[in-house]
């Protein structure tokens, strides 16, 4: 752990079991986790799914944390959220309880087994870039550019505001 505070920024989905409430209870389970504080969350949006279409629309939002964890520990502390919640991860892209993404952590820059960061879809996903916009509308991300051109690029096509 070091002692240096870093912003990182945490995609939530959820379609099934009550959504908006999953993304809700996510949030507050966030306020847990160790050496992390959350400073701020996004509105809710409404999305379609990003695979099979044949399942219900996702609740999705982006929080903003501040930790003193390495992205391996931050990320851990999401699964365990995750696990603790029910998340079933047999199937890619299909209906799920929660999911919890480490999109990305100023001064990480990882690409190991098991770790991306910045993820690797955060640049073409609307139900990422238009939340995470909400609250980091300035931000670059490095080796993909300025949040505000990706979300433009990304469009918003199947997206709405929830709350």
């Amino acid at each position: 752990m070091s002692l240096l505070w870093r912003p990182a920024y945490v995609g939530i989905g959820s379609n099934l079991d009550s959504p908006r409430e999953r993304v809700l209870e996510a949030i507050e389970r966030m306020k847990a986790l160790a050496a992390t504080r959350l400073e701020i969350r996004s509105p809710l949006y409404l999305t379609r799914p990003l695979g099979p279409q044949d399942q219900p629309d996702f609740v999705n939002a982006v929080a903003g944390l501040l930790t003193q964890l390495s992205a391996r520990d931050l990320l851990g502390g999401l699964l365990g959220i995750e696990q603790n919640m029910g998340r079933d991860r047999r199937e890619r892209w299909g209906p799920r309880i929660i999911d919890l993404d480490l999109l990305w952590m100023v001064g990480a820059a990882i690409d190991e087994p098991g770790l991306t960061v910045p993820h690797p879809g955060v640049s073409t996903r609307n139900f990422v870039l238009y939340p995470l916009a909400d609250i980091a509308p300035l931000i670059k991300i490095p080796g993909l550019g300025a949040l505000l051109d990706l979300k433009r690029d990304a469009g918003g096509d199947g997206i709405s505001v929830l709350e």
